[in-house]
């Protein structure tokens, strides 16, 4: 059986299965929580490889356009239904556990599981230098309303301002994030696509926009029970928000990405792995946040409730900017071998260690 049929029927037991606990509240929120998230990711895989195949049908511009923009439908989908609710913590903690993920778990699994195979996976380093040089001033950008919180500027004027920086620095990224897709897909594609590179479609047209409508409105619907039984996660196992949103949510939003990634690096293709950990990383810092933001303005005048701002906490700015500093550095000789893949996991169980103790 091909893995796109296990992947359609999957989604579609998993599903079922999740409407039957959610209808009858068998086992409690707990219980939804976990056969939600465990649904969503068969459903993120055939998102995925849906918008893949419409992709190579619509060709390399177009086909590019799509890869970028819903690479990350999926996280974005979760962290929708967490801001209408407001749980303004989770969607900030689960963009930096998406980012941390991307670069530390992804990156470091594929390094481990590659070099074992391999002793030395070499890579170009040009197109790492991109993405990374990128990925960093996407950072910096999230930063700024953080530093300006804690150098001081607590009062209520201050709250204000950091609510319209916060505007402004995502129209900023949104900006640059446009920017960056006509230089990878316009002006310097030949730094990011190989020119031999051939694919061809598996699905016609019609089945691939089918499938992806059907996975997109299954991940909101499990999304929406994921979200809606979190307050009872939190209250039952004492997990808070933020280990929730940095380790749970992000690992399940992911999953799909992850391991395309670990089966490229054991191809001896690191390159590959190394372009969907920075790609995805980067799409979440100036793609996903800043849509966030923008979308929070919406929720705001329908439900009453504050916007998001980009404010995070001191252990997630310390998070996100060691992940991309420790991987830029490592990346800086062409190659990896396992005990360096091994290094980036180590420094995420770390972090998913701390996170889990913050309450």
């Amino acid at each position: 059986m091909k893995s796109d049929t296990i992947m359609i029927y999957a989604s579609i037991i998993m599903v079922i299965i999740s409407i039957i606990f959610e209808v009858t509240h068998i086992g409690g929120g707990v219980a939804i929580f976990f056969i939600a998230a465990i649904a969503i990711i068969p459903l993120a895989g055939l998102l995925g490889k849906a918008t893949a195949e419409i992709a190579i049908t619509k060709g390399p511009a177009i086909g590019g356009l799509l890869n970028a923009t819903f690479g990350n439908a999926t996280e974005l989908i979760i962290a929708a239904m967490a801001l209408y609710r407001g749980y303004f913590d989770v969607v900030k903690a689960s963009l930096t556990g998406s980012i941390i993920g991307n670069l530390l778990l992804v990156l470091g699994i594929s390094m481990l599981a590659g070099g074992l195979k391999y002793k030395r996976m070499q890579f170009n380093t040009q197109m790492s230098s991109m993405n990374s040089s990128m990925l960093m001033l996407a950072i910096l950008g999230l930063l700024v309303p953080a530093v300006y919180y804690y150098t001081g500027h607590t009062g209520k004027q201050d709250i204000f301002i950091i609510e319209e920086l916060s505007i402004g620095v995502a129209a900023v990224l949104i900006i640059i994030y446009v920017a960056g897709l006509i230089f990878s897909l316009h002006t310097h594609k030949d730094i990011f696509h190989s020119k031999d590179e051939v694919e061809e479609a598996e699905w016609s047209q019609t089945k691939a926009m089918v499938l992806l409508i059907i996975a997109t409105l299954g991940v909101a619907l499990e999304s929406e029970f994921l979200i809606g039984s979190l307050e009872e996660v939190v209250k039952s196992l004492g997990w808070s928000e933020i280990f929730i949103g940095v380790i749970i949510v992000a690992i399940i939003g992911n999953a799909a990405e992850h391991g395309v990634a670990v089966m490229m690096a054991m191809k001896n293709k690191i390159d590959l792995s190394l372009n969907v950990s920075l790609s995805s990383s980067t799409q979440i810092a100036l793609f996903v946040a800043p849509v966030l933001v923008f979308l929070s303005l919406i929720f705001s005048h329908i439900n009453g409730k504050p916007a998001m701002d980009l404010l995070f906490s001191p252990f997630e700015i310390l998070a996100i900017f060691g992940s991309v500093y420790t991987v830029s550095f490592m990346a800086g000789d062409g190659e990896f071998n396992w005990f360096e893949g091994a290094q980036l996991l180590g420094v995420y169980i770390i972090m998913g260690v701390v996170f889990f103790f913050i309450k």
